[in-house]
């Protein structure tokens, strides 16, 4: 991870010397080992759960005010948006982070997918065919609720394509994701990283609780038990596809007050660098204002 006392332009915006994304950022082309991260601590965090709530309800309206104006900014013709990428193991608080997140946000400019099994008509397609379609309009903030990776993760771990497929798609991935950021998208990805312990105890609870086993699927037992494969499988693909115009982010995510302050605090970051602004008026303001007043 990159050094704690790191600074950038968005860190000053936001306030105090805190830049998260430089100390969660993974750095691309060396090896990760997920292992050496304890998924319980809160780098940067606020001191307990009490006081992580309420920074995270001091974010909404810095939040609020730049996702208005990036989507002002959308309607004279600027086309940045961004992309909120959300990969984990199952309960890691994918959909957790969507509703949380969401809250601090307008829905009328945000756009979540979450992506499942791909249907037979979208595997007719190329993997990522399914991921353009989907992806945010000028001045949207997108979601995805897992996302074109599951094409380097499920598959490499359930063998649904060959390995030779596999190694073409982690560049594949780096191709799209660079012409996403030239043609003005900011991608923001984060792997919540939960570890195997608090995995089961979040299942068992699904299944204590009669309003939470909707949530729960036989077939998280069979994943849980590729655990290690899957570690490996989510290992490379950090190392394989965190770049300098889309690098990984890993977001500890056993405590979930620390995870939705950090995804929170990871956009605003983003969304501060940015810096949106308002449209100018296209139209005499004086005159507009007389003409009001004059009825």
């Amino acid at each position: 991870m990159a050094k704690k006392g790191s600074k950038t332009r968005a860190a000053k915006k936001t306030g105090g010397d805190l830049c998260l994304r430089e100390l969660l950022r993974v750095p691309g082309g060396r090896p990760v080992d997920l292992a050496a991260h304890d998924a319980r601590k809160t780098p940067a965090g606020p001191r307990d759960k009490q006081a992580g709530l309420a920074a995270l309800t001091e974010l909404a309206a810095p939040l609020a005010d730049l996702q208005e104006r990036l989507w002002a900014a959308s309607s004279a013709g600027d086309r940045r948006r961004v992309l909120l990428v959300l990969q984990g193991m199952d309960t890691s608080g994918k959909g957790g982070t969507v509703k949380h997140v969401i809250g601090l946000f307008n829905p009328s400019g945000c756009r979540v997918r979450a992506f499942k099994a791909p249907t037979p008509k979208e595997q007719g397609h190329p993997f990522l065919w399914r991921i353009k379609k989907a992806l945010p309009h000028a001045g949207e903030l997108g979601i995805f609720d897992r996302s074109h990776y599951e094409d380097v993760l499920v598959a490499r771990v359930r063998s649904l394509a060959p390995p030779a497929e596999i190694e073409r798609r982690y560049d594949a991935i780096n191709r799209f994701e660079k012409s996403l950021t030239d043609d003005g998208v900011t991608v923001v990805k984060c792997f919540l990283h939960i570890s195997y312990g608090e995995q089961r105890d979040r299942l068992l609870k699904r299944l204590d609780r009669p309003d939470k086993r909707w949530k729960f699927d036989v077939a998280d037992i069979d994943d849980r038990a590729l655990w290690p494969v899957y570690q490996q499988a989510y290992e490379t693909a950090l190392e394989r596809c965190s770049t300098p115009h889309a690098p990984w982010y890993l977001v500890p995510a056993d405590r979930k007050w620390y995870r939705n302050w950090a995804v929170s605090r990871l956009l605003l970051e983003h969304l501060s660098e940015l810096d949106p602004r308002y449209p100018e008026a296209d139209f005499d303001v004086a005159q507009a204002r007389r003409r009001l007043l004059e009825q």
